[in-house]
């Protein structure tokens, strides 16, 4: 008798611990069917921002198209003694700066410049600004000579005496970013270049000649 009894107490410490691991299963059942979901839903959520920021969010180059270049001043004055020339060359240029982007653009200070044979003569700042998605906004900037830098260049004295072409050039660039999705930013850098042939004797502008390029 004493020996079915100590059987039956086993029997049923068996079966007590078979019931344990059995709750045991059906409660941590739902904290896996919950931790799954979870990570499906983060995995469809990184899955729609891949999509959303290779498609309709892909980072796209702003464009910067010079609307007008015009010459808004040009004086120069011989005078024999004490053999001097006195210049003055002001120009007006017109930018549209293009975001194509579903996001706004910010662009930060940055300038233009007008340059005489790679030498920069005249500088501009352009101040920080924001373009909306879409959307575009006109830069006006007036460019001078620092004719201190331009004088020194002993060959402009046979072009102006002369009165023959001043080539001349001018260089913008528009450097930000775009932010996709509120989650990383695309470092954009946009240029435009204009090569010219000033007319001395007519002071007007002879030629121009215009390239843009863009860098992400």
């Amino acid at each position: 008798m004493e020996v079915a009894g100590g059987a039956s107490e086993e029997s049923k410490s068996q079966n007590n611990k078979i019931n344990d691991v059995h709750h045991s299963r059906k409660r941590k059942r739902p904290i896996c069917i919950c931790l799954a979901l979870t990570g499906l839903i983060l995995l469809l959520m990184i899955i729609i921002i891949v999509i959303l920021a290779f498609t309709v969010y892909k980072p796209k180059r702003p464009g910067t198209t010079i609307n007008s270049l015009s010459l808004d001043d040009f004086n120069f004055t011989l005078n024999l003694i004490p053999l001097e020339i006195h210049l003055n060359i002001t120009l007006d240029l017109n930018i549209i700066v293009k975001n194509p982007n579903k996001v706004t653009f910010k662009y930060t200070n940055t300038f233009a410049s007008l340059k005489y044979k790679d030498q920069v003569i005249g500088n501009v700042p352009i101040p920080p600004g924001t373009i909306k998605s879409d959307g575009s906004t006109p830069l006006n900037l007036t460019l001078t000579v620092m004719a201190d830098r331009l004088l020194t260049d002993p060959d402009l004295y046979a072009v102006l005496l002369g009165s023959r072409s001043l080539p001349l050039s001018t260089t913008t660039r528009i450097k930000g970013k775009v932010r996709i999705l509120k989650l990383f930013n695309v470092h954009v850098v946009s240029y435009s270049s204009c090569d010219i042939i000033i007319d001395v004797q007519n002071r007007s502008i002879h030629q121009q000649t215009c390239q843009y390029k863009t860098k992400i």
